[in-house]
C-alpha cells in the first residue's frame, strides 16, 4: 500500500508543494477555533465569535473561485502570494485592534477570508505536471484527501498549543505567519512558477459553465450537509453522555476513519469511469451514517463514527478526478476552488439545519440528517448521470490540457459564448 504514496512522494517537487499547501492552509483550517479564542480572551461573547466565523467563512466562500480565476488568468505566483500576505495582514489587523471598534474587527476578518489564497486548487492544478501518469495523479488526489484530515486534526492542537505557551493572540499571529511561508513555498517551487493555464474560452461563467461541473458540485453540498449536520449531532450526543471529551472522540474517529479509507482507495489502482464510482461511494457513505441513529453507549458510538467517515475521503478523491474531466479548458484551479467552496456552504447549511432539528426532534433525528443529505446526493448523481458520462461531448481535443493528463477530449464553446 506504501509503494504508490512513497512513489509520488519520491517524484520531484511533490513532498514540497504538498508541505508547503498544507501549511498554507492552516490560518484557513484554524480560523474557526482561533477566532472563538481570541474572542473569548478579549472578552467578547460566544454569538460574537460565531458572528464573526460566520463572516469569515462567507468571505472564504466567495474569494476562493474569484482567487481561483486570477490563477488561470495570471498564474500561481502573481496571485497566491499577494493574496496570502494581504490575507495574514488583515488577521494581524484583527489581532492588533481586538474586537474594539466592532466594524473594523468584522472587515478585518472578511478580509482575510477574502483574501486566502486557494492553494487547494493550485496544488491539484500542478499535480499533473509534476507526476505525469494518471494513476499518479489519482493517487495523489487520494493522499491530497488523506492529508487534510491530517490537519484539520493537528491544525486545532496547534491553536491550542501557542494559546497555552504564549496567548491566543500570538497563536493568530504565528499560524498566518506560517501560512504565508507555505504559500511562499510554494509559489517559489519551480513547478509552480512555470504552470500556466490552458487557453480558454472567455466567458463571464468561466467554470461553471460546465454541466457536468455544476451537476458535481449540487451533489456535493449534500455531502457538505452530511457532514456539518453530524459535527452538531454529535454536539447534541455528547452533552447526554460525557460532554466534550466524548464529542473529541466521535470528531477524532470520524477523521480516523476518512484516513483509513482514503489511505486505502489511494492505494489501489480502479478501472472504470470515476462518474460510475462516485455514485458508489456515496451510496455507501450514506449507508454508513445511519447506524449512528441508534445512539448506542459511547464506546459503540466511537465505533460508528470511525464507520461513517471511511467513505468521505475516497468520495472527496474521486470528485477531484471529475474536477479534471469537466473543467472547461484554462479554469482548472477556478473549478477545484468552486468544489471547495461548495463544500463549505454545504458544511455550513447542515450546521444550520442541524440545530433546529435536534432542537425539535432530539439528537435521533440530528443524526438522521447525515444519512438523509447523503440520499439526496446520490439522487443528484443518478438524475445527472447523462450529463456527468460525457464530460466530452461535442468537444475537440485539447492540444495541451493542464487539468487531464490523458489529454482528453475538453469541452469547446462557440465564439456566441465568449464574453
Amino acid at each position: 500500500m506504501a509503494t504508490g504514496y512513497l512513489e509520488i512522494l519520491r517524484a520531484r517537487y511533490a513532498l514540497r508543494l504538498l508541505t508547503g499547501t498544507l501549511v498554507g492552509r492552516l490560518p484557513n483550517a484554524t480560523a474557526a477555533i482561533a477566532l472563538v479564542l481570541f474572542v473569548r480572551a478579549e472578552g467578547g461573547t460566544y454569538s460574537l465569535a460565531g458572528a464573526l466565523a460566520a463572516v469569515y467563512g462567507v468571505a472564504n466562500a466567495v474569494g476562493q473561485p474569484v482567487l481561483g480565476r486570477l490563477v488561470d488568468l495570471y498564474g500561481q505566483p502573481r496571485v497566491q502570494l499577494p493574496a496570502s500576505v494581504l490575507a495574514a495582514l488583515a488577521m494581524t489587523v484583527f489581532a492588533v485592534s481586538g474586537t474594539d471598534p466592532l466594524p473594523l474587527a468584522y472587515a478585518a476578518v472578511a478580509a482575510a477570508g477574502l483574501f486566502t489564497p486557494p492553494l487547494e486548487g493550485g496544488l491539484r492544478a500542478l499535480w499533473p505536471s509534476v507526476l505525469r501518469r494518471e494513476e499518479q495523479v489519482h493517487t495523489a488526489y487520494a493522499m491530497d484527501a488523506v492529508a487534510q484530515e491530517i490537519m484539520f486534526t493537528v491544525g486545532p492542537l496547534l491553536v491550542t498549543l501557542c494559546a497555552a505557551v504564549w496567548d491566543e493572540r500570538a497563536a493568530l499571529l504565528v499560524l498566518n505567519l506560517l501560512g504565508v511561508l507555505g504559500a511562499l513555498s510554494v509559489v517559489l517551487s519551480p513547478p509552480s512558477r512555470a504552470w500556466r493555464s490552458a487557453p480558454r474560452e472567455a466567458h463571464w461563467l468561466g467554470a461553471l459553465r460546465s454541466p457536468g461541473l455544476l451537476a458535481l458540485l449540487a451533489a456535493f453540498l449534500f455531502v457538505g450537509i452530511a457532514l456539518g449536520s453530524i459535527t452538531v449531532a454529535s454536539v447534541s450526543y455528547a452533552d447526554g453522555h460525557g460532554g466534550d471529551a466524548v464529542y473529541g472522540w466521535l470528531m477524532a474517529g470520524l477523521g480516523l476513519g476518512a484516513l483509513a479509507g482514503g489511505t486505502v482507495y489511494g492505494a489501489r489502482r480502479w478501472e472504470g469511469v470515476p462518474e460510475r464510482r462516485l455514485r458508489v461511494l456515496v451510496a455507501l457513505l450514506a449507508v454508513c451514517y445511519l447506524p449512528l441513529t441508534l445512539v448506542p453507549g459511547v464506546v459503540a458510538m466511537v465505533a460508528l463514527s470511525v464507520v461513517s467517515g471511511v467513505f468521505l475521503a475516497p468520495c472527496i478523491a474521486c470528485a477531484f478526478i471529475i474536477v479534471d474531466r469537466h473543467a472547461p479548458a484554462g479554469t482548472v484551479t477556478e473549478a477545484f476552488s468552486w468544489l471547495v467552496t461548495t463544500f463549505t456552504v454545504g458544511a455550513s447549511v447542515g450546521t444550520g439545519l442541524a440545530g433546529p432539528v435536534v432542537q425539535a426532534g432530539g439528537t435521533v433525528w440530528g443524526f438522521a440528517l447525515p444519512g438523509a443529505a447523503g440520499a439526496v446526493s446520490l439522487l443528484v448523481l443518478l438524475g445527472t448521470g447523462g450529463v456527468l458520462a460525457a464530460p466530452a461531448r461535442g468537444a475537440v481535443v485539447a492540444a495541451s490540457s493542464e487539468n487531464d493528463p490523458n489529454r482528453a477530449a475538453e469541452p469547446r464553446f462557440s465564439a456566441g459564448d465568449r464574453a
